[in-house]
């Protein structure tokens, strides 16, 4: 029967599609990477999505996040995003956490639960625990690395945290993978220099604010989806 997720079904299979439909992805941080994600999974028949973001939708927004309209301004992120998913899926369960995570609140969330998990934040304490928790629980997890202040969409790559290097926070994650113990983590970075920034009134008040355009963070956060998608269902290649 015709339906949302008829031309997925062709590529994927019938047997793919109930795994996408019975599975649960938790997705932290719905922001330029993060938002993207969480609505490419949607479109992809997700079952379940769990939303996890404390901030709300601001004018700088509208250049690169995919839930940010003028008619969303103030809106919290991840209610901005369940309305969209909702609109794609109606069937989709979303629960949405206005939670800015780092290790002191981690224990309030199970992850045990999910399928996979999508670590889209900007906070690294926040990154290394989620993939701690992920990994304890054993559930895999895909992690994103520094997007801003960058503008080749087509540099990024999936690679194991190891393998990376140039990006600055893919270093920073190196490291803290190596002081706990982690010994592998999917990622997705580029290899492009950060360009810095031009001064600007919101750097100058806010101090090393990054630049960042409509269409690199979409892109990492497109290619993460593709690698939950995949790894759901098992394809090596779609």
């Amino acid at each position: 029967m015709v339906n949302e997720f008829s031309r997925s079904e062709l590529l994927l299979g019938k047997e793919a599609m109930n795994i996408l439909k019975n599975s649960r992805v938790a997705v932290f941080g719905i922001g330029g990477v993060g938002g993207y994600t969480a609505e490419a999974l949607a479109r992809s028949g997700l079952g379940a999505l769990d939303l996890i973001d404390n901030d709300r939708i601001s004018v700088t927004n509208i250049n690169r996040q995919i839930i940010a309209t003028h008619s969303s301004l103030g809106m919290y992120k991840v209610d901005a995003a369940k309305e969209r998913i909702l609109d794609i899926n109606p069937e989709c369960k979303v629960e949405t956490y206005k939670t800015f995570f780092l290790p002191e609140n981690s224990n309030e969330f199970d992850f045990s639960k999910y399928d996979y998990v999508v670590d889209a934040i900007d906070t690294v304490k926040g990154k290394i625990e989620i993939v701690k928790s992920a990994q304890n629980a054993g559930v895999p997890v895909i992690s994103s690395m520094g997007a801003g202040n960058k503008i080749e969409a087509s540099a990024f790559e999936v690679a194991d945290i190891f393998k990376t290097s140039v990006c600055p926070l893919a270093k920073v994650m190196r490291k803290l993978c190596k002081e706990n113990g982690i010994k592998k983590l999917k990622v997705v970075y580029s290899k492009e220099k950060p360009i810095t920034p031009a001064e600007s009134e919101e750097n100058i008040k806010k101090r090393q604010v990054p630049g960042s355009l409509a269409f690199v963070p979409s892109a990492a956060g497109l290619i993460i989806a593709g690698e939950v998608v995949k790894d759901l269902v098992r394809l090596e290649k779609i």
